[in-house]
């Protein structure tokens, strides 16, 4: 399921470094941004700023392979684009089922996000097989850091919240012209408000379950670092950090998939869990959140048994979604209803024209039906089988005692926890459709590619 590294033609129409540089800039950029969800404008849709450097990425990367009359893409990333085919395929047949102006309008916006997305996977795939070693930790540092820029934005937001102010409205609005805010999730008394962080994600539990990536994947990389690293206490303070930011989103869904993914990473990684460095940042978290509580008990109390209700009441909104299965099964069973169209069809029952299913897997069978639902097994499996080979070659370059294996290893096993997480978070959310898992599948998907060149 790998392939190898195709060399780099020396001679294009831009003179070699001006085109590099750009695309690896726009790639790069893209990956740091795709989280930032809150900057987004309202040009064909809805697009973000990672949309739209999307865009231009795809655009130059065409005119870069078109200008070099180069159409090699190497096995693993023509898989990507047979996968891309192949849901193209789906939601093409599946718009026989649209009936509405309002349905139709729904899918072409859905469309439009799976070809930048999906786009970016397949291109994103062929551009990390021709870079060095050294670009692909690159863009996985591009992919973590920009999730752990939202995280810092999260706590300024917080603590300027609590003072009674609106970072969004000072940072965000005159850009996008948009009104957004930290998610507010009750008051306590009355008239003590309980904030919960959103970042620039838009919702909590998106940068909750976001924060879990980033949080399972350098944990593994971060216990592997050799004594006296220079990234040794860096990665320490900042998985404290996201820790903490973690917790501030009150995310029970992020919780419930990190807690899946640290069980996965248990094995393999067990012997670590009582040397100092796992044992130092984790006391330091502790510390840090037992400080914060016991300085307002009361308040913390109320917020914990709000958030850990498990009443019919509380538990209906995430569990109710799953009863529009059967309907769906029963009158459009293999492809659904069509693209990003739950919220249509389901306005009569739910109210609201924006209501999301709060389920991936709901989103998937209601929208793309039986086959759809096949599709995304076999591509979630496909996943899998990479980081298992990436896994593999890991074992085997730590035979030959290479070095490199104390890279590959960690960061095989950190994205199949991560992997896990996800899909285990959106039992009850939803948030596989958005940019930022493409992009982690680029770099899972990779994994192996980069892996096999050492090797090799």
């Amino acid at each position: 399921m790998t392939t190898h590294a195709l060399p780099l033609p020396r001679t294009s129409v831009w003179g070699g470094v001006l085109e590099h540089r750009l695309l690896d800039g726009l790639f790069l950029l893209t990956i740091l941004t795709v989280t930032f969800h809150k900057l987004q404008w309202s040009l064909a849709g809805s697009l973000t700023l990672s949309d739209i450097l999307t865009s231009v990425y795809l655009v130059v990367f065409a005119w870069d392979r078109i200008g070099r009359r180069d159409g090699r893409f190497g096995r693993t990333a023509w898989v990507a684009f047979a996968f891309l085919l192949a849901f193209a395929l789906l939601y093409l047949l599946g718009f026989y089922n649209l009936d509405t102006s309002e349905a139709l309008s729904q899918w072409s916006k859905g469309m439009v996000k799976f070809v930048l997305h999906f786009g970016f996977l397949v291109t994103g795939v062929a551009l990390l097989s021709r870079r060095s070693t050294r670009f692909y930790w690159y863009a996985l540092a591009a992919f973590c850091g920009g999730i752990a820029l939202d995280a810092a934005y999260g706590v300024v937001q917080l603590v300027l919240a609590e003072a009674g102010a609106n970072l969004d409205q000072i940072l965000i609005q005159p850009i996008t012209s948009r009104q957004t805010g930290i998610n507010v999730f009750g008051a306590v008394g009355g008239t003590q408000e309980v904030f919960r962080v959103n970042a620039l994600t838009g919702d909590p539990n998106h940068l909750g379950i976001e924060l879990v990536i980033p949080l399972l994947i350098l944990t593994p990389m971060y216990l592997r670092l050799e004594r006296g690293h220079r990234l040794k206490t860096p990665l320490a303070v900042l998985l404290a950090f996201l820790l903490v930011v973690e917790l501030a989103t009150l995310s029970r869904s992020a919780l419930l998939g990190l807690g899946c993914g640290a069980l996965i990473l248990l094995l393999p990684y067990r012997r670590h869990l009582r040397t100092p460095a796992f044992l130092v940042p984790l006391a330091a978290v502790a510390l840090v959140v037992a400080t914060v509580v016991l300085i307002r008990l009361d308040f913390f109390l109320t917020v914990l048994r709000a958030r850990t209700n498990t009443s019919h009441a509380a538990a209906s909104p995430h569990f109710a979604v799953y009863s529009f299965v059967p309907d769906i099964l029963h009158t459009h069973p293999l492809l659904g209803l069509g693209l990003n169209n739950f919220a249509v069809y389901y306005e009569f029952v739910t109210g609201r024209p924006d209501f999301g299913p709060h389920s991936f897997y709901v989103a998937t069978i209601v929208e793309t039906g039986l086959v759809g639902a096949a599709l995304l097994a076999v591509f979630v499996g496909w996943l899998f089988l990479q980081l298992g080979a990436a896994r593999r070659i890991g074992r085997a370059l730590t035979a030959a005692r290479d070095p490199f294996a104390a890279r590959i290893r960690p960061a095989a096993w950190g994205m199949t926890a991560a992997l896990v997480a996800t899909l285990v978070a959106n039992v009850f959310y939803l948030t596989m459709t958005f940019y930022y898992f493409y992009v982690f599948a680029t770099l899972a998907a990779t994994l192996p590619v980069i892996a096999a060149r050492r090797r090799e």
